[in-house]
């Protein structure tokens, strides 16, 4: 569900972007004009289903609605849009887990995890998650987490049905300090209305939404309310290792193995690689780029001629590209340039969000793809069926628009101390604060929004004391962004998390 130019979870037609480099610091727009509907201020929509899941038939109560946030004064600023999943038969609702969860963007609603990861009811695709034709379909989800832990989907204001009273509270929530208070607010009010305060606590967020996840951490605990565990699916919680700018290398020399995975999957890479498994050409491509590719980017024009050319011919073998195409882009690959050239001889882009899908160009010969095609193949689905579903099945009736991805503002706040937000360090001040607490990291080979190897330097360098290290599990998919449109991902993350929770809480 990036940085300078894009959503994190994003594609063509959505609202302007913020930059991930907080140069400017501005503050968000004018929100769109919006009607008020009575259904702001109506009580939550209670409804009774039943769903396969983990090869049993279960029973659950869905709860759809919005949940007023006010200020300290008392009075409201805005509407959190939420739909939350209980399973029935419990003799102890106050003991069972719950888990909090959201997207990214920012600017990206819950769909995506809601209707594609966890709960009860998921959008069907085809086997590896590309597009099936219309009309689209909702299928019993055997791998909701349902079974595990009740289910709370958060929209943040800005996204899906949530709103701001007016565009001068919108600014306040529009940034990445505004949007963890208030969605902090919205799980403190939940746990008090619904009376879940005793309940094991999770987080599990996707995309920015690991960063939201990450900042919470460390303000949750602040307010007295410690987590159990995070799930973090398609991490960046340090923004600098994935903006390409002048003068930061540290994302190029991130993206060569995500490259490599990309060029592997369609058969790009000399045949001494091609043959081998994924994970061990990953692992020798790892390696060159932490060692010899970081310590060539160093020297810049103080590389010898020898140097530069070797280089150029490593580049070349990880990524699939010509070594006169690695040579005249001064041995450094942005993404744009990579997605539109690895298949330029098919006039082929392949996908950010998916690195497996591929499109095709206005002009072949272009240097970034016109459009995002794993993106254009899974916006129409989730977009029919979230509105289908959230009206004929919930009973939420509402004629606003949903913003599944973009709209709801048009600009974020980074607030951040350096030229890069990181929120590593909320995260290393939740551990130090609570040593119970875990964290699994979900990554995705064939994910170019939020590359699996800068989320691992991230991890590598939060600086967590040695006894809070065996807190933190890891798991990786060969998926994109989005691990779970892919049917054996989800079946497999689904285990993790199991596993996860276990370990968590027994």
């Amino acid at each position: 569900m990036l940085l300078t130019a894009a959503l994190l979870l994003g594609g063509a037609g959505q609202a302007p972007a913020p930059s991930a480099t907080g140069e400017t610091r501005s503050q968000a727009g004018k929100a769109p004009s919006a009607p008020v509907p009575a259904e702001m201020d109506a009580p939550p929509v209670v409804t009774h289903h039943e769903a396969r899941i983990g090869g049993r038939l279960l029973k659950y109560t869905a709860t759809t609605g919005m949940m007023p946030i006010a200020d300290a004064q008392g009075k409201v600023t805005g509407h959190i849009f939420f739909i939350a999943y209980t399973l029935d038969g419990v003799t102890n609702r106050a003991q069972r887990p719950l888990t909090v969860a959201f997207n990214g963007g920012p600017g990206s609603s819950s769909v995506w995890l809601h209707l594609g990861a966890i709960g009860p009811k998921r959008v069907q695709m085809l086997d590896e998650g590309f597009l099936p034709p219309p009309p689209y379909h909702l299928v019993d989800n055997e791998d909701s987490w349902l079974d595990r832990t009740d289910l709370v989907f958060v929209d943040p204001i800005g996204t899906g049905y949530s709103r701001a009273t007016s565009p001068e509270e919108g600014k306040k929530v529009w940034g990445l300090e505004g949007d963890i208070a208030s969605v902090g607010e919205f799980i403190r009010l939940y746990l008090t209305r619904y009376e879940r305060w005793t309940s094991p606590l999770f987080l599990a967020g996707e995309s920015y939404g690991t960063t939201r996840a990450a900042g919470l951490s460390g303000y949750l605990v602040e307010h007295g309310i410690a987590l159990n565990g995070i799930v973090l699916i398609s991490t960046i919680l340090n923004f600098q290792t994935a903006d390409f700018a002048r003068g930061n290398d540290l994302p190029y020399i991130l993206y060569v193995p995500t490259y490599t995975a990309t060029a592997w999957y369609h058969k790009k890479l000399p045949p001494d690689l091609q043959k081998q498994d994924l994970p061990q050409v990953l692992a020798e491509a790892e390696k060159w780029a932490s060692t010899d590719y970081t310590i060539a980017l160093q020297k810049g024009t103080r590389l010898t001629e020898a140097e530069r050319q070797a280089a150029i011919a490593q580049l070349a073998r990880y990524t699939g590209l010509s070594p006169a195409f690695v040579d005249n882009s001064d041995l450094r690959i942005t993404l744009d340039r990579f997605d539109a050239e690895l298949l330029r001889d098919r006039k082929l882009t392949v996908g950010r969000l998916d690195s497996r899908f591929t499109g095709a160009s206005d002009l072949p010969g272009s240097e970034s793809p016109d459009f995002d095609p794993s993106m254009t193949a899974i916006r129409p689905p989730y977009t029919a069926m979230l509105y289908d579903y959230v009206r004929t099945e919930l009973g939420f009736k509402s004629d606003l628009r949903y913003y599944i991805l973009g709209g709801g503002f048009t600009s974020w706040d980074f607030s951040s101390d350096n030229q890069y937000a990181d929120v590593s360090g909320a995260l290393w001040s939740a551990f130090a604060k609570n040593p119970y607490m875990k964290l699994l990291v979900a990554m995705g080979y064939y994910d170019e929004a939020t590359p699996y190897y800068a989320a691992e330097y991230t991890l590598a360098h939060l600086r967590l004391p040695a006894a809070s290290r065996g807190n933190v599990t890891t798991a990786h998919f060969r998926a994109g962004h989005m691990v779970y449109i892919d049917k054996a991902s989800l079946a497999q993350l689904k285990k993790d998390v199991a596993a996860f929770m276990d370990a968590t809480f027994p």
